[in-house]
């Protein structure tokens, strides 16, 4: 039941991108080789900091404004930026994210989601992943929230609950973002969520890009 829950929340990210121009919020941030962006709106990206290795994360800051799904677009991710966790994947690094929450809801859920293309699900066969097949992607993850659930089929995904944050509260997340076969440009896909309980029928809407 609860993996259901989690894959219907994040089959609204199937629409995401289909629902309205991009919202540009602030300048993209270019650090450690990569470029960070905000510009498919719902949150406000502050700052990047770090190198990526297991002691100093790439550490992005994020302003949460919208209640619907976001997703950070992350550019120049290939064979040049190289691996910089020591795993065996081609590309890799370490990522913390602090996100802020600036809507009028306390959120109880928090799910992400990696993609190499915003309308479909990150297979096994891109190497897209969360440090997948890695001891170090396994127990590098952690969170503010209370509970993980981690699943690499049929998508790269990760589910935090058990934990409130409430309007100007914030949580941290640590992970790895590995690809055997990188590509210059994926999103990390996000959706805060309250319990699917106190949700009504026209929830769904609310995770769709608004004009």
């Amino acid at each position: 039941m609860r993996r259901a829950r989690l894959i219907k929340g994040l089959a609204a990210l199937v629409t995401l991108m289909l629902g309205g121009p991009a919202l540009c919020c602030a300048a993209p941030i270019s650090h450690g080789g990569l470029v960070f962006s905000d510009e498919l709106g719902g949150f406000t990206l502050v700052s990047v900091s770090g190198t990526g290795t297991l002691d100093d994360p790439l550490t992005v800051v994020e302003e949460v404004t919208g209640d619907r799904a976001i997703a950070l677009t992350i550019r120049n991710f290939g064979r040049d930026f190289g691996n910089r966790i020591g795993s065996q994947h081609v590309a890799a690094f370490a990522m913390k994210k602090i996100v802020i929450n600036k809507t009028s809801h306390v959120w109880r859920n928090y799910q992400m989601e990696l993609r190499e293309v915003t309308t479909r699900h990150s297979p096994y066969g891109d190497g897209l992943s969360f440090g997948q097949n890695s001891y170090i992607g396994t127990n590098y993850t952690s969170s503010t929230f209370a509970s993980l659930q981690r699943f690499d089929e049929p998508e790269d995904t990760l589910g935090f609950s058990g934990t409130e944050v409430p309007p100007g509260g914030r949580a941290e997340f640590s992970f790895i973002v590995s690809d055997m076969s990188p590509v210059s440009v994926f999103y990390v896909m996000q959706l805060p969520l309250q319990p699917l309980s106190l949700q009504d029928a026209a929830a769904p809407s609310q995770w769709a890009l608004k004009p």
